[in-house]
């Protein structure tokens, strides 16, 4: 029987630490994930559109 309550009380601690503390890093890693991309793709944008501007003339 105190098996199974040991069991059960680290479940739910684990639980606890996992959606308390893991989940807001991941979701701050995706955050930051989508703004290194966005940057990324304006920086992109911004090379093609010069180059394009310079061969043109």
């Amino acid at each position: 029987m105190g098996k199974v309550v040991m069991l059960v009380v680290g479940t739910l601690l684990g639980l606890f630490v996992l959606f308390n503390f893991l989940l807001p890093m991941l979701v701050g890693l995706v955050k930051l994930a989508l703004i290194v991309g966005v940057v990324a793709l304006v920086a992109f944008i911004a090379v093609t559109v010069v180059s394009k501007s310079s061969r043109s003339h």
